[in-house]
């Protein structure tokens, strides 16, 4: 590799360990960062949720009953904005780490989105662009069409653009905000997390109880504006923290280390790969010189040893025709770069099996709030439960449970386990993919227990018999949501933070696209020309919902089992050195191509 080569990409990694104040100036220890900075991002955070909870929870409500679409459609519309907030992410991510920096793409999409729920607003409250009103149940009501659902679906999808790219940014910034030196980094990074849920958690139980019963008693044009004043509101906590905030700057694309690795292993694939027990040590042996001929030297330190991925392992091989030959950075790659990409195709199948999860939050968020619709909502003469606040119910217990979570059981696990975070972050997350089937079984046996009340005796059943679905997907919620981003963020290398983040997000996405598609494929399958499929009518006294959560329950039973492999099969072959580790000497060698000159010490903290 020849030296202006090095030089420059020495000059990225340095680059990378750089945070600057609002003035582009060195940031000081003392004035900027910590959780004084990341408290006007986690004000951010509660009020940005708060609007657009207020308005993706009971959008199926507006969905049907203003724009008239049916109700199957309409869930599949909910889900699908949903699923598209969070696909969109990584474009939040993307453009932050690149080219913008995360304070600069938080304020631009921000205002993105505070347009969105302005022209939502605008739409719910002039009649000329609705439909007529009419009931859905009773009546042959006429769809949106043309230029009202137009006008809808801009105004939907301008909220998404800008919710999703705000998403991995209020997250990642705020964990920017904390020193990677400081000793107590780890707890401080736990800490900050579990604050995080608990600030989304106030978001979202504000706008379940106050926003979503404004809405339902003064009518959505009402409640959409609220979603932008509060969103405004957020815009104005971003902007009042900025002189305290620990900037990154953007580094240009984050996918040129990636791809290197995979074109040199291309390039150079019908070579016999090393194993990587001699990449990382053959070197530094001169009797191993012949088996690693040419290699580059490396570090004579703690590595982190993955097997799986082997024949990435000869991107790090060079020209043998010509060991003399300089060869760019496309065609000869470092040890840690090539571990690097092995880490990250090994998170994939984590992030996969977490895609379930989601489908089940997607149910809760559509057909639950139609179930506790045409139940008893009545608690008092004249108070009755908007069938979206249910969704208030865990976020109302979560409150109590996540600061209970990091002051008694976090202190107490860490003295079993002696990790920082009590328990790993594969831990938390298995635990929460466990718990959440019996959310699956209990609406399952709920519904079944409404239809036929209703069908045979036309009575309603309370709207609280549905509670208990919430309540142990809040609980599951807690475990996976915050396992799964604070596992992507600790195994991120510097520069790549808000990305991966953001791929966090995705399994948000994915999960209610795939919501989407069995809600399609189990009315495809279930219909015949003598009857009608589980869930094709827009009556849920004759739909079989019933059938179509035990469904979910067995497929979320089903992905434990799977994730327990996967899990064990991320470990397995991860082997580290910790005493060697924290005697990590500079190599410099090794820094000139390495995403990140701390990514080996963080990988210190990585659950098993």
């Amino acid at each position: 590799m020849d030296v202006q080569t090095r030089h420059s990409i020495s000059d990225e990694s340095m680059h990378a360990e750089i945070f600057l104040d609002w003035k582009g100036k060195t940031c000081k220890p003392n004035k900027h960062g910590g959780m004084r900075a990341a408290v006007f991002l986690l004000g951010l955070q509660a009020l940005e949720m708060m609007a657009i909870a207020a308005v993706g929870n009971n959008l199926i409500t507006y969905v049907f009953n203003d724009m008239h679409f049916p109700l199957s459609k309409s869930a599949n519309l909910v889900t699908n904005f949903i699923g598209t907030v969070f696909l969109l992410s990584l474009i939040g991510g993307f453009l932050s780490d690149s080219y913008f920096g995360s304070f600069r793409t938080m304020f631009a999409f921000g205002f993105v989105e505070l347009s969105g729920f302005i022209l939502l607003t605008v739409q719910a409250h002039l009649p000329q662009l609705r439909p007529p009103k009419c009931n859905m149940i009773s009546e042959g009501c006429v769809q949106a069409k043309g230029f009202k659902a137009v006008i809808f679906y801009i105004a939907l999808y301008l909220v998404a653009l800008g919710s999703g790219c705000l998403k991995p940014n209020i997250i990642s910034h705020g964990a920017d905000q904390f020193i990677k030196d400081d000793p107590n980094h780890p707890k401080k990074l736990s800490t900050y997390f579990n604050t995080a849920y608990f600030s989304f958690c106030v978001g979202e139980l504000i706008a379940l109880t106050v926003l979503v019963w404004v809405q339902t008693r003064s009518g959505m044009d009402v409640g959409f504006s609220l979603s932008a004043a509060t969103m405004a509101a957020g815009l104005i906590s971003l902007i009042c923290g900025m002189m305290y905030y620990r900037n990154k700057p953007p580094q240009g694309s984050i996918f040129s280390p990636i791809a290197r690795v995979i074109v040199a292993a291309f390039v150079k694939r019908k070579q016999i790969s090393p194993s990587t027990k001699m990449l990382h040590h053959g070197q530094n042996n001169a009797s191993d010189h012949n088996a690693m001929e040419g290699l580059e030297p490396a570090c004579n330190v703690g590595r982190i040893h993955i097997e799986k991925f082997r024949f990435l392992n000869k991107a790090c091989i060079p020209n043998r025709s010509d060991p003399n030959a300089k060869e760019s950075a496309w065609t000869q790659c470092t040890v840690a770069q090539v571990e690097q990409v092995k880490i990250i195709l090994s998170v994939i199948p984590i992030f996969a099996c977490t895609i379930i999860f989601n489908t089940i939050l997607a149910q809760l968020q559509t057909f639950s709030v139609q179930q506790g619709s045409i139940m008893n909502t009545q608690v008092t003469e004249a108070f009755e439960i908007p069938p979206a606040s249910l969704q208030a119910i865990p976020y109302l217990m979560l409150i109590v449970l996540v600061p209970l979570y990091e002051i008694g059981f976090v202190p107490l696990a860490r003295k079993f386990t002696n990790k920082d975070s009590g328990i790993s972050s594969l831990q938390r997350i298995g635990l929460g993919l466990f718990t959440v089937t019996f959310s699956m079984v209990s609406a399952a046996l709920v519904e079944k227990k409404r239809r036929d009340l209703a069908v045979a005796s036309n009575k309603q059943l309370s709207i609280f018999w549905i509670a208990p679905q919430f309540l142990i997907f809040g609980i599951s919620e807690m475990f996976t949501a915050v396992g799964l981003i604070e596992f992507f963020y600790k195994q991120s290398m510097a520069g790549m933070q808000s990305f991966l983040t953001a791929m966090t997000y995705c399994s948000y996405s994915f999960g209610f696209y795939l919501s989407s598609l069995l809600v399609s494929m189990v009315n495809k399958i279930t219909s015949s020309s003598s009857k009608n499929g589980w869930l094709s009518d827009n009556n849920l006294n004759k739909d079989r919902l019933d059938l179509f959560y035990w469904m979910l329950a067995g497929l979320s039973l089903l992905n434990f089992v799977n994730y327990l492999y996967w899990s064990r099969w991320y470990s397995h072959d991860l082997s580290l050195d910790s005493a060697s580790i924290n005697s990590l000497q500079p190599c410099v060698e090794e820094e000139f191509n390495s995403f990140s000159s701390s990514k080996l010490t963080e990988v210190g903290n990585m659950p098993v």
